[in-house]
C-alpha cells in the first residue's frame, strides 16, 4: 500500500521506510519557528527544564519572527521583545527578524517560504497554529504548544501521530472575483470547525495547480479552521520555480502515491465556486455572498496572513480603482516585501498603494495588527459593535478586539467591493475577465500593458 505526502515526510523523518496512520513516531525537526507571543514562555520552559546554560540543540534550525504585536507601546509587549531579544543573543541565532531593526520581515507565516526557510519535504514546526501555510511549499508544518516547542529546542526531535489524510480535488479554475479564501470557507462550511480533526489536509488536482503561490498558501494557512493537523499541497513546477528563486533544495520533494489510501475525499469545480461569507461567529458559517448581500457593516479589514500577501492586494486593488470606499478601511500587509510590492506594482497605470490610498484607505505597517486583537493601541483594533468584514482567518468572539464585534470573513475581493458599496457586496459585478487578468498577472510580477514592476 503506498503512502500520501504527509506520511512520507514523517517516515523520512523519523528514519523508518512507511509509517501508517496511527503511527507514534518520534521525528526529526528540520525547522522550529517562534514568534514573540509564545517565544518567550517557550525559552523559560526550555531553561527550566534543560537549565540555564543550556543550549538549543542546532541554532541554526530555529527561526524567530515578532510579529504579532509590535507596533505598540503596550509595556508587556515590549517586554516580550527584550526577551526575545535575550534569548537570540544568548542562543547566537542567526535567524532573528529582530522588530525595529533592518532584518524586520513581518508577519511569521508569509516571512517563512519568503526567507527560503520552507523546504519541500522537511518537518517545520511553530509555535502558532496557522503554520500549517508552509505546507503550500510541500512541507509538513503544523503548530504546537509552548512545552513541546521548548522539547524541540533542546533535541530537536518531536512526538508525532501520523495523521490520516483527507483529500480535497480541485477541478477547473476560478472565475472572475472568486479566490482560494472563497473555496476554502466553503470547505470549512461544508465539513465543520472538526471536519478534518487531526487530518493532513491536502489539496489535489489542476485546479491547484491553476492557483498562485499566495493563493495556495491561504488554503494551508486555514486548514486549521477545519481541525486540521496539517495543510499541504505537493510541489509542481511552479512551486519548484519559487523555492529555487530563494535558493531553496527541492530534492527531498514527493507527491502522494497513486495508491495511497485517504480518510475521506472531496472534490470542487471551481468555476461553479461563488464568492463566500462565514458569518459571525465561526468560519463554519460561510454561505454564498447573495445570501447575505446588503447586510450593513461598519469596517472593512485587508490583512494578516491570511489575506495580507500581494495578490489579495492587487485583487483589491482592481475592484477599489477609481472608487472610494464608504467605510472604515484598513489595509496591512502581511511583511515589508509585500509593503514594498505594493508600491512597485501597477494596476492600470497606478500602483497600488496609490489606489489604496486614493480609495480613502487607511495603510499600516506589515504585521499581525489587528487579526488577534491586540493592545488598545493596534492598528484597525475593533472596538465596541463595530460590525466588520475582513479578510483574516478567524471570526471568534472578540477575535479582532471587541467583545461586542461582529465578523465576518471572506476574500480581499468580497472585502474591498463591501468597502465601496458600504455594505456586504458581491465583487462580481466590479471585475471582469480582461481586469481580473491583471491580479494573476501583478501576481506574477509581469511587465506587461496595464501591469508592471517599473523597479
Amino acid at each position: 500500500m503506498g503512502m500520501t505526502l504527509s506520511e512520507k515526510i514523517l517516515a523520512r523523518g523519523a528514519g523508518k521506510s512507511a509509517v501508517r496512520p496511527g503511527d507514534k513516531v518520534w521525528v526529526q525537526v528540520d525547522v522550529l519557528m517562534t514568534h514573540d507571543v509564545c517565544g518567550p514562555p517557550a525559552y523559560a520552559i526550555f531553561q527550566r527544564e534543560f537549565g540555564k546554560g543550556a543550549r538549543f540543540w542546532d541554532p541554526a534550525k530555529v527561526v524567530v519572527i515578532p510579529d504579532h504585536y509590535i507596533f505598540t507601546e503596550d509595556p508587556h509587549a515590549r517586554r516580550n521583545l527584550e526577551e526575545l531579544r535575550r534569548m537570540a543573543r544568548e542562543q547566537k541565532l542567526p535567524h532573528f527578524y529582530d522588530a525595529f531593526s533592518p532584518r524586520y520581515s513581518g508577519v511569521c507565516h508569509v516571512t517563512l517560504p519568503e526567507k527560503g526557510h520552507v523546504v519541500p519535504g522537511s518537518i517545520l514546526i511553530g509555535t502558532d497554529s496557522h503554520t500549517c501555510t508552509s505546507g503550500a511549499l510541500g512541507a509538513f508544518a503544523t503548530g504546537v504548544g509552548n512545552t513541546d516547542a521548548a522539547f524541540v529546542m533542546g533535541t530537536g526531535k518531536l512526538w508525532l501521530r501520523v495523521p490520516e489524510t483527507f483529500r480535497v480535488l480541485l477541478h477547473g479554475r476560478l472565475s472572475p472575483g472568486v479566490m482560494a479564501k472563497d473555496v476554502i470557507l466553503r470547505l470549512i462550511g461544508d465539513i465543520g470547525v472538526d471536519g478534518a480533526t487531526y487530518c493532513a489536509l491536502e489539496f489535489q488536482g489542476e485546479g491547484v495547480a491553476s492557483l498562485s503561490i499566495d493563493e495556495r498558501m491561504t488554503l494551508c494557512n486555514m486548514a486549521v479552521e477545519a481541525g486540521a493537523k496539517n495543510g499541504i499541497i505537493p510541489v509542481d513546477g511552479l512551486a519548484r520555480r519559487y523555492l529555487e528563486e530563494r535558493g531553496v533544495d527541492c530534492s527531498l520533494a514527493e507527491a502522494s502515491d497513486s495508491n495511497a489510501q485517504y480518510l475521506a475525499t472531496r472534490e470542487y469545480r471551481l468555476e461553479a465556486l461563488v464568492p463566500q461569507v462565514a458569518r459571525p461567529h465561526s468560519p463554519a458559517h460561510a454561505v454564498p455572498v447573495t445570501d447575505c448581500e446588503g447586510e450593513p457593516l461598519t469596517t472593512a479589514y485587508i490583512g494578516s496572513c491570511t489575506g495580507g500577501k500581494l495578490e489579495d492586494f492587487v485583487a483589491a486593488a482592481v475592484i477599489l480603482r477609481d472608487r472610494k470606499v464608504k467605510l472604515d478601511t484598513y489595509a496591512v500587509p502581511a511583511t515589508v516585501a509585500v509593503r514594498e510590492a505594493i508600491g512597485r506594482v501597477q494596476v492600470d497605470g497606478k500602483s497600488v498603494e496609490q489606489i489604496l490610498k486614493e480609495a480613502g484607505v487607511k495603510l499600516g505597517e506589515p504585521s499581525c495588527a489587528a487579526c488577534l486583537g491586540g493592545p488598545e493601541d493596534t492598528f484597525g483594533r475593533l472596538r465596541g459593535k463595530e460590525i466588520a468584514i475582513s479578510t483574516t482567518n478567524r471570526n471568534f468572539l472578540g477575535r479582532m478586539g471587541s467583545k461586542e464585534a461582529k465578523i465576518y470573513l471572506a476574500s480581499p475581493a468580497t472585502v474591498a467591493a463591501s468597502a465601496v458599496a458600504g455594505c456586504i457586496a458581491d465583487p462580481r459585478p466590479f471585475v471582469d475577465e480582461r481586469s481580473w487578468e491583471l491580479v494573476a498577472q501583478a501576481s506574477r510580477g509581469a511587465s506587461l500593458p496595464g501591469v508592471g514592476n517599473p523597479g
